[in-house]
Parts: structure tokens; sequence; C-alpha cells
């Protein structure tokens, strides 16, 4: 067993920090991608979509958001 000290602990957390941030959406990306869960992505699509039917249905937009159904 290899124990660490807390010099290399705080050197690896350190290493960490100083990486590049990734958002949301690229995770999920490489998740899927790496995972290889592809039937997820219409899912998530579709939930989006609704979702952004209910936002745009409270707004002014609500009238022209009607006529298309």
């Amino acid at each position: 067993m290899s124990e660490e000290t807390p010099a290399q602990g705080s050197k690896e957390f350190e290493a960490g920090l100083k990486q590049a941030r990734t958002g949301l959406v690229i995770e999920f990306w490489d998740f899927l991608k790496h995972n290889k869960k592809w039937w997820l992505a219409p899912i998530i699509i579709s939930i989006l979509g609704l979702g952004l039917l209910v936002l745009l249905g409270g707004s002014a937009a609500a009238p022209f958001i009607y006529t298309l159904f």
C-alpha cells in the first residue's frame, strides 16, 4: 500500500485546479461517447425542447407558439 503525504495530495489538488474547466455539455458529450449511451441523446433533447416551450409559453412569444399547434 502506498500512502500519500499531505504535500503529495496538495500537489495533485493544485494540478487539478490548473486544468481547464469543462462545461456541462462537454462532459455530457464525453459521457455519451465513452459509455456508448447514444439512446440518451434524444431523450435529453426532447426534455430540453419541452422545457423551452414551457418557458416561452409564459412570455410574449406565447401567441406565436400556440399557432404552431
